[in-house]
């Protein structure tokens, strides 16, 4: 009865000893993964805008991930976003050619298969080529394999199409992320880009003319902005060259993200 005591006593023990190293780890994986939209404060008369409330800023900081530029200068940064074409990226090329200012498209794998001859005239006049994802899912559900795949399928894709031989840039899909997958992304060498004007123009069903893009663009800038637009957005393309024009007007200067401030972080 003793020697029986003794065992169950042992075994209670090492279930304790179980419980106690594998219950903190579980957690540790799960708030690894814990899932964010990105999100952030507007700006509102050239002030700075802030992610200190959203619950990300620590984990955004710690990879390195870009959501303003060098907040000390009048500098924009112009990103956009090409799940698909719309017909109105054409357009935006001859804008940006007209007013001389670099961009960056973020492409799909269904627009590299789709759009050679735009990735190829993107180069050709200087912008750069980003990483949207191949299939544009939510990264945070999917194993860090999946993950390597969807990234190298379109580097490798759009260097075969464009001869671009590096991809250093990465928007998220969705702007969904992990503390897993922004360190995922990473360890390949790429930069998360989110941004820090934006607005809801990516509903082709919803456009509400280029005075509302150039609103919604004009209420928001501020020294150091990363400007997310949608290309499928007529209202984006109409609005463009007044946006660029009168950014210029107020002493802004439009920049390549390669002209980021080394080891930029993600807020002041």
């Amino acid at each position: 009865m003793k020697a029986h005591c003794t065992r169950l006593l042992r075994t209670g023990v090492i279930l304790m000893l179980v419980l106690a190293f594998t219950l903190p780890l579980s957690a540790a994986v799960a708030y690894q993964d814990h899932p964010y939209h990105f999100g952030f404060k507007k700006s509102k008369n050239e002030q700075l805008p802030s992610i200190n409330e959203e619950g990300f800023k620590g984990i955004v900081d710690r990879h390195g991930a870009v959501f303003l530029g060098d907040t000390s200068k009048k500098e924009l940064y112009l990103t956009f976003d090409n799940g698909y074409e719309n017909g109105f990226t054409p357009a935006i090329l001859d804008t940006l050619q007209a007013k001389k200012v670099p961009a960056i498209f973020f492409v799909t794998g269904h627009y590299v298969k789709e759009q050679p001859e735009l990735l190829k005239r993107m180069t050709k006049e200087g912008h750069l080529i980003g990483n949207h994802s191949w299939s544009h899912p939510d990264m945070t559900t999917v194993p860090n394999e999946k993950i390597k795949e969807e990234l190298n399928r379109v580097k490798e894709a759009v260097s075969q199409v464009t001869g671009q031989a590096t991809m250093r840039y990465l928007r998220p899909p969705r702007g969904i992320f992990s503390d897993r997958t922004l360190a995922v992304s990473k360890e390949l060498g790429y930069t998360n880009v989110f941004w820090s004007v934006a607005y809801k123009d990516w509903d082709t069903k919803v456009q509400r003319g280029s005075r509302f893009a150039f609103d919604s663009v004009m209420g928001q800038l501020h020294p150091g902005a990363v400007i997310l637009l949608h290309s499928v957005s007529k209202d984006n393309a109409d609005a463009l060259g007044s946006i660029i024009d009168e950014a210029r007007k107020r002493g802004y200067e439009f920049k390549s993200l390669d002209q980021l401030p080394q080891h930029q972080q993600s807020s002041p």
